[in-house]
């Protein structure tokens, strides 16, 4: 699909950018298509207007929705996409599918979703177990190697546990105290 291109239009080959259709976009534009008058040029030429404020109309849509209308509805919607494709890419791959640099992209495009955030937490939680029952696998799975007269002796100083009975011991290092913490 060919799209103008003002901001690079002062540069020669800049006037119009040639930008890949996605997926999603194509049956409805091979319905419009099926839909033209045969050799018409644009198949969508309602909007083609200089004066036609598409932002306008696209905010009247979103409150008919019943949503509230975000700041820079379009910007954001490309933003949205890009941040998709680098899920589903690579960055370089989505930027030169978007048409920006990497540095653009990070910088005013790609978003945190709450996918991200559930992710976070999840690895998180992971990595946040309880140390002691982390040390108690590793110890665990030491331990099964040695024979059972070693499985007493203590790996890491100042813990003792037994695989056997799954108990954790915690001894203090010399010099402190129980109970001084």
């Amino acid at each position: 699909m060919r799209v103008p291109s003002p901001k690079t239009e002062h540069l020669e080959g800049g006037a119009f950018r040639d930008i890949p259709i996605f997926v999603e976009l194509r049956p409805f534009l091979e319905d419009a298509r099926a839909q033209a008058d045969p050799g018409r040029k644009y198949v969508i030429s309602r909007y083609r207007d200089s004066n036609s404020n598409l932002r306008t109309q696209f905010v009247r849509i979103i409150k008919r929705a019943g949503l509230k209308p975000w700041p820079k509805v379009f910007q954001n919607l490309r933003s949205t996409r890009e941040t998709e494709l680098v899920r589903l890419l690579s960055l370089p791959a989505a930027c030169k599918y978007i048409g920006n640099t990497e540095a653009v992209a990070m910088k005013h495009y790609l978003q945190v979703t709450d996918d991200d955030f559930q992710k976070a937490l999840s690895v998180s939680a992971r990595a946040l177990q309880n140390p002691v029952q982390q040390v108690h696998a590793t110890r665990c799975k030491a331990v099964q190697s040695v024979n059972a007269a070693q499985q007493k002796t203590p790996v890491f100083p100042g813990l003792s546990m037994s695989c056997d009975t799954m108990q954790v011991d915690l001894v203090p290092p010399p010099g402190l105290e129980p109970g001084t913490l």
